[in-house]
This record gives C-alpha cells, sequence and structure tokens, in this order.
C-alpha cells in the first residue's frame, strides 16, 4: 500500500494505517507543540515559524524526529500557517514552503523508520462573511493551494486545526475532498477545532453544530485542540461522543501559559494521567498542543500502551441539523416555518423582484420569534435567478439568525451552490423516487452535508395509496444508503394532498406516515396547510390535520407559525407525549404573556411600533435598510445627537449584553454593528461639520504589538468600536515600538489598544507600555488577547483588561466621554 517513489499511502482510504488502528481498539498517538520547540530552539521574535522550513531544516526535522522517537504515530509538518496570505510579506510561496516542510518531516520519517506525515493546516488569519471580507471561495481556493501542493509532495494526512469559525473549516474540509478526488487518492481528514470552556468557539460555533457539520461532510475524525488544558476539555469531549459517530481527537495545551515566563502549569505525568481519562471515555486519537514536547508525547505513550479503546457513550440516534450555534435533535416535533417562499404570497414576489432583502429576513426573524425551529427557504420564481437570489438570502439569514435552514429549490445548481455556502448542516428539500432525480441529488448532499427530504412521487406522479407510497419511500432510503448517506438523514414526505378534491387521499397520507415511521425509521415532514386549500375556515382543517398526523409519526411539519392555534398544538403535543421534559418549554411559553410586538410584518399589517423602537428592533436584528429608513424618519424630529445617544448607542449596549450574556454570537454581533453604521453614515450626511458638532466619538489606536502576526482579534474589536461611532487608526500587526508611541503623541489619541496572542510577544506589549508612559502621552492603554490575563495587565501598567470586543467598548466609554 505504499507508493516508494512519492513516500505516501495510496490505498484504500479503509485500510489506511491511522483508520485501522482507529478499527483495532487502539489509541492514535500525534505529536505534540511545534510552536513551543521553536522557541526552545531560539525562534527570534517575528519570524514566521513556516519559513524556519527553508532557512533551518535541520532544526524542523530535529524536532519531527524527537517526537516520533517519544513515540508519535504521526507528525504535523510545519505549514500551520503556510498559506498565500501568511506568506504575502515573504519571499517565499506556499509551494516552497510545503515542499520543505514536507521534505523535512518524511527526512525525519526515514531516520527513525517509522510514522505518518500529516500535512497541518491552521486559519487562514482573517474572518470570512459576514463576520469579515474574506469570501467562501476565496478561502477555498486558499485551502485548496496548500492542501494540493501538500498532496504533491507526499503527504499521509491531513489535518485541519485550531479552527473557530465553523464556515472556515467546511470551506477547507471541500477543498481538501476536491483535492483528494482530483488525484484520484484517498488520504484521512482529520478536524479539530479551538473552543473556550462555555463548549463554544469565539465566533459562536458549539460543539454540537462541529461533530454534526463534519460528521455530515465526511470527515474521517473531528476534535479540540489549543486554548484549554485537558481537564477543562473532558467535559467538551462527551459533547462531540453524544453527536456524532467519528473517532473523537483530543489535543489539549499543558494547562495555562504563565505570561511573565511563557510556562506551563501542567506537568508531563499529570498531562498523561489526564490524557487516559479520555482513553476511558472512547477516544481514540490523543497528542499535545501548546506548551507539550516530546517528553510530554513520551509520558502519554508509557501511560497508553496497553489500552484497548471502547466507546463509552452512545451518539444521538435522531436526525439533527444545525447552523453554527443551533443544533436541532428532531426528537417530538419540530416546526418548519413557511414563509420565507413566494408561493401564494403578492409581497413576497415583490420583495424578490426588487430585491428587498430586510423584508425577507423579517420573515425570517418573525416565525423565529413566533417559535419556527426551521426555516424553509425557496425563492423560485420564473424572473429571478435562483442561482443568485438563493445563496444570497441563505448567507443573509445566517448573518442574522442561527436558527438552521432547509433549502428548498428544484433547480439542481441553485440547490448545489445554496448547500456550499450553507454555514452547518441543512435540511434539502428535496428528492422524489425518480432515479434520475436521486442520481443528480444524492451525490451532492453526500459532498456537502445535510439532510435531505424524499418526496413519495416518482415518474407515474402521486400514488393514491399510503401502500405505494411507502414503497417509494423505501426506494429513496436504500439508494440513499447506497449513496453513503445514513438513515437519520433522510426524512419522508408522504406528500399532503387537498382535502377538498381528494378526500379519501387524506386518510391515506396519515397512514403511509405511520408506515414510514414504524418500518423505515426515518423522519417525516409534511406541507400541512396543503390539505385544506380552497376550503372556508382553513385554520381549522390544518390544526385537525396537524394533530392527526403528529398522532401518526409526523417529526417536521412545515406550517406558518405565526397563526398561534397551530403552535399551541404542537406545543400541547410534544408536553403530552414526553418530548418536553417536564413541560419546561410549554411554561416558558405560556405562563405569562409572550404576545410581545416586533418589528417584522404579520399578515403583511406593520406593526404599530415607534421610529425609536422599530430602529432599536432593527439594529439588534442586524437590518441595514430598515436602519437607514428609521433613521432618516427620526430625523425629522430628533437632533442628531439625540439620535445616537438615546438610539444608536443604547441599542448596542443591548446587543453586546446579549452577546455577553451568551443569547447571540459574533456574526449577529458584527451585523448589529454594521446595521448601525447604516444609522452613523445617514447622521454624517445631515450634519454640517464644525469643532462643536461631530458624529466621531473619539479617536482610538489599535495595534498587535512588534512580533506578533495574529491580528483576527484586533480586527474584531476594530469593527465593532468603528460602528460605535469611534474612529480608529489600525497600525496594523507586528508594529514596532515607536510607531505605536509617534502615532499615540500625533494624533493625541486618549486610548490605545495592543493585542498579544503569543506568550513570547507579551514583552513586546511590557515595553510598548513602557515606551508610551514615558513619551509625555497621557492616554490610557487597554490590552487583551489569547495570553493576556487581568492580572499581568496590570503588572505591565496598562490601565485596562479586555476580555473581548464588548468589553473594549466599555472600555472606550469610560475612556471617551
Amino acid at each position: 500500500n505504499l507508493n516508494n517513489k512519492r513516500g505516501i499511502y495510496v490505498g484504500n482510504n479503509s485500510n489506511h494505517p491511522f483508520l485501522l488502528s482507529i478499527n483495532e481498539g487502539k489509541v492514535f498517538l500525534l505529536d505534540g507543540a511545534m510552536g513551543t520547540m521553536l522557541q526552545k530552539s531560539g525562534l527570534e521574535l517575528g519570524e514566521q515559524p513556516e519559513i524556519l522550513n527553508i532557512t533551518h531544516p535541520d532544526t524542523i526535522t530535529k524536532i519531527h524526529i524527537d517526537y516520533l522517537n517519544a513515540g508519535a504515530d504521526a507528525i504535523y509538518t510545519n505549514t500551520f500557517g503556510a498559506n498565500c496570505k501568511k506568506l504575502s510579506g515573504t519571499k517565499f510561496t506556499v509551494s516552497d514552503v510545503v515542499k520543505a516542510a514536507v521534505n523535512n518531516a518524511r527526512n525525519a520519517v526515514k531516520h527513525v523508520k517509522k510514522g505518518l506525515v500529516c500535512l497541518d493546516i491552521g486559519p487562514i488569519g482573517e474572518l470570512l462573511e459576514p463576520n469579515g471580507s474574506l469570501s467562501f471561495d476565496e478561502a477555498y481556493s486558499i485551502f485548496y493551494e496548500v492542501i494540493d501542493c501538500g498532496v504533491n509532495c507526499g503527504i499521509d494526512m491531513i489535518i485541519l486545526e485550531t479552527m473557530t469559525d465553523l464556515y472556515e473549516v467546511k470551506s477547507a474540509i471541500l477543498a481538501a475532498k476536491d483535492v483528494l478526488d482530483n488525484h484520484n487518492i484517498k488520504l484521512p481528514i482529520i478536524c479539530t477545532m479551538t473552543f473556550e470552556e462555555n463548549g463554544c468557539t469565539f465566533t459562536g460555533c458549539s460543539l454540537a453544530s462541529m461533530a454534526v457539520t463534519l460528521e455530515s461532510l465526511g470527515v474521517d475524525a473531528v476534535g479540540i485542540n489549543c486554548s484549554l488544558g485537558p481537564n477543562q476539555m473532558l467535559p467538551l469531549a462527551e459533547t462531540i461522543f453524544r453527536h456524532c459517530n467519528l473517532p473523537v481527537v483530543i489535543k489539549p495545551n499543558a494547562g495555562l501559559p504563565n505570561p511573565e515566563d511563557g510556562s506551563y502549569n501542567i506537568s508531563p505525568k499529570e498531562f498523561a494521567d489526564a490524557i487516559v481519562k479520555f482513553v476511558n471515555m472512547g477516544v481514540n486519537v490523543v497528542g499535545g498542543c501548546c506548551g507539550t514536547s516530546p517528553e510530554y508525547i513520551a509520558t502519554i505513550r508509557d501511560n497508553i500502551s496497553e489500552y484497548n479503546v471502547t466507546r463509552k457513550i452512545k451518539c444521538i440516534e435522531n436526525t439533527q441539523i444545525c447552523s453554527p450555534s443551533q443544533n436541532i435533535v428532531i426528537d417530538g416535533v419540530k416546526v418548519i416555518g413557511e414563509r420565507i417562499n413566494p408561493t401564494g404570497k403578492k409581497r413576497f414576489k415583490q420583495a424578490l423582484l426588487e430585491n428587498d432583502m430586510d423584508y425577507i429576513l423579517r420573515q425570517g426573524i418573525e416565525q423565529v420569534e413566533a417559535g419556527a425551529n426551521i426555516l424553509d427557504v425557496n425563492v423560485g420564481l420564473p424572473d429571478i435567478d435562483e442561482t443568485v437570489m438563493l445563496p444570497s438570502v441563505i448567507k443573509k439569514l445566517q448573518s442574522i439568525l442561527s436558527t438552521p435552514l432547509q433549502i428548498d429549490c428544484s433547480n439542481a445548481h441553485a440547490m448545489e451552490l445554496a448547500m456550499k455556502y450553507y454555514n452547518g448542516k441543512p435540511i434539502i428539500n428535496s428528492v422524489n423516487g425518480e432515479t434520475a432525480v436521486l442520481e443528480r441529488i444524492l451525490p451532492l448532499v453526500k459532498k456537502y452535508g445535510g439532510s435531505v427530504i424524499g418526496l413519495t412521487l416518482d415518474e407515474n406522479g402521486i400514488p393514491s395509496s399510503a401502500e405505494e407510497r411507502f414503497n417509494i419511500a423505501k426506494k429513496i432510503v436504500d439508494t440513499a444508503n447506497f449513496y453513503g448517506i445514513p438513515k437519520k438523514d433522510i426524512i419522508i414526505d408522504c406528500l399532503t394532498l387537498t382535502v377538498s378534491v381528494q378526500q379519501k387521499e387524506a386518510l391515506e397520507t396519515l397512514k403511509a406516515v405511520k408506515m414510514v415511521k414504524e418500518q423505515l425509521g426515518v423522519a417525516t415532514t409534511l406541507g400541512v396547510s396543503n390539505i385544506s386549500f380552497g376550503l372556508p375556515n382553513r385554520e381549522a382543517i390544518n390544526r385537525s390535520f396537524l394533530i392527526m398526523a403528529m398522532q401518526s409519526g409526523l417529526n417536521l411539519p412545515i406550517i406558518n407559525p405565526n397563526i398561534t392555534s397551530m403552535m399551541e398544538s404542537v406545543h400541547s403535543f410534544n408536553l403530552l407525549t414526553g418530548h418536553d421534559l417536564s413541560g419546561a418549554e410549554f411554561i416558558s411559553k405560556y405562563s405569562e404573556n409572550n404576545s410581545n410586538k416586533t418589528l417584522s410584518i404579520n399578515n403583511n399589517k406593520e406593526v404599530n411600533l415607534s421610529a425609536e423602537e422599530n430602529l432599536k428592533k432593527c439594529i439588534e436584528n442586524g437590518l441595514s435598510s430598515d436602519v437607514k429608513k428609521y433613521t432618516v424618519e427620526l430625523l425629522k424630529t430628533l437632533s442628531e445627537n439625540s439620535i445616537i445617544n438615546e438610539v444608536l448607542i443604547p441599542a448596542l449596549d443591548n446587543v453586546g449584553n446579549s452577546f455577553e450574556a451568551g443569547k447571540i454570537f459574533l456574526p449577529q454581533l458584527i451585523q448589529s454593528a454594521q446595521a448601525s453604521q447604516s444609522a452613523f453614515e445617514v447622521i454624517k450626511e445631515r450634519l454640517v461639520y464644525s469643532s462643536n458638532k461631530q458624529t466621531c466619538l473619539g479617536k482610538i489606536i489599535l495595534a498587535t504589538v512588534k512580533g506578533d502576526i495574529h491580528d483576527i482579534g484586533k480586527n474584531i474589536v476594530k469593527v465593532i468600536l468603528e460602528n460605535y461611532g469611534y474612529t480608529i487608526i489600525d497600525l496594523g500587526r507586528d508594529v514596532p515600538i515607536e510607531n505605536v508611541v509617534s502615532a499615540a503623541v500625533e494624533n493625541n489619541v486618549p486610548l490605545v489598544g495592543l493585542s498579544a496572542l503569543m506568550t513570547t510577544t507579551l514583552k513586546s506589549m511590557e515595553q510598548t507600555i513602557s515606551a508610551l508612559r514615558n513619551s509625555g502621552w497621557n492616554g490610557k492603554i487597554m490590552v487583551g488577547g489569547a495570553v493576556v490575563t487581568p492580572e499581568y495587565a496590570k503588572n505591565i501598567g496598562a490601565d485596562f483588561y479586555a476580555k473581548d470586543a464588548k468589553a473594549s467598548v466599555d472600555i472606550a466609554k469610560q475612556v471617551i466621554l
């Protein structure tokens, strides 16, 4: 199974040494921290680690050899940041660096005569849309280049690690799959993301969403690395086990770093003892991240060599779909909102034709507020290019809502694009029993990940009997299984026919739902409101049919959640059948009056809110166009400063408080901030600029300190502060001390923000603060970054510690009055 010329494994993927080890119940041991060892080897401040593959190959090879001799089964190439963005300021190409890195690793394997070479890929270093300006396609191209170079050079596995953005991860996985397909080779793909103790990444991705999405995309193992020590990771691993059946990977830090000297607080023995707890749980793949050395890996090997790994935690068997921050388990009844659909909706058709995106988004917001668990998205109109509109609507909805989506489309190309750009695991609506349709759509579902709806119709139309519909359902399930789509990712729609025309078929539909649920064991869905078309008192018919269908086994009714009686039926059914444990959801929903007014359109009638209330709601929901409209309206009665101080800032504060409370996440925070910018732009146009009338609240300098090339955190802070009305002087990353000082003095700014991600650059932060103090500049300094602590900030003379972007805003408001 080895191609000796290229030195890489090229056999059947199921016989790959990594997968064989897992299947045999062995522990597969990865290496430790490359960065830690490079620092010990004298890495100079600000020097890009990946360049050392070319300038100091012997140093890199020696580190690999040490890890292999310590017992590692595989080593990571020194290519964590070897992408075109991070190498843009150097004289080396991606190909130069990757080729040298793989060669160094291969030399180490040749020397030790064992071990696999893993192409190590970290995040690009820029935020993807909608949080940043980097597009999904650009990210895909960047990852494709790195992976293609790695495969050409001869690697054994692909590792995606230290990721925080699920969207970025998806672009990398799709790139990896396409590279391997184009090379006609099968190699394992492992992905680990980095989480905080609350089980979320800083972009808001949850553990469950990661596990569900990556399993659906077809990676070979999934897990966590970096940020946390092993003890903090233990409960997070349990969550991964509950949400996917893949092998689980754990690569913790050696505890917490000491900002003063960069040392970590967990010894090799303590680390290895903690790793055993993961192995006992069923974790197959372990290693070390920041702070770990060959000594740590050797100690792990000594502790786990005799273990036979058995999974102890059972995975959820129900269908799961998700957005990055919200995972929906289809147990009991979950509601799919039907309102983002032009069928029979004149105003919605108009919105599509006029590209009135805020109207479409309000339909989504309204349904979520009414209790929809999932939103169906259909933009099909003869005059609409679905290949453009559908992905656009998907992206916009995901930028403001965390609710999972159902992609509803009959155009295969538009459907593929929507699946590609969807962030998470969607429902795909739909396929049917026609062989050609199954062969066209199911491979796309397998490639892009998702659950698929199968309609019980075929070339001959919709059968009248339940038995015939069941037979089509079985064909769909069997064909999906052939394409590698598991039963839990198949949803059958037994089709609701209009009772006014086909009265007997109503009971046949219910009979078919029951047969599918009991005999095939898959989830079911129905478009409930179709039952009453053409009849009076449709709500009564729909409600009665819904109750009968739920009793027959319906899981996913597609309904209008704004109709109170329909939602009451769903909540009551879940309570009575025990799916709403202890009645928690029912009590929360109905114990008090929850009929709060919202900003959205309800049955085509504008809700009666004041302009101030509407503006606040639009900011909180990230509706930029409506923010502009209501700002113009308010300027007729309020002064510019009144709008800023009494409406815009309080609205942003509400969003910030929700972010701190974990009710919303970074994408929603950024979208709200950007929506508020629409108001500031309107106000700026109206103002006569003078010394006593400025919309700018003050100037702030931001910089990543000398030697540190990481700036994602700084960039997020910049976006939020700018949209609060502050002018940001962004000095960039790896900023010399003298540049920070001169900028602070020349611009007479009241506040400077410094960021550092690496322990080795904390000294630069301290020196920068000292230089600022000695310059005669009289402003305040805030510091932040992954390795900075409140205690360290105080010790080095900073005035404030900013734990996140919201904290930086609070500091700015305190300093700049």
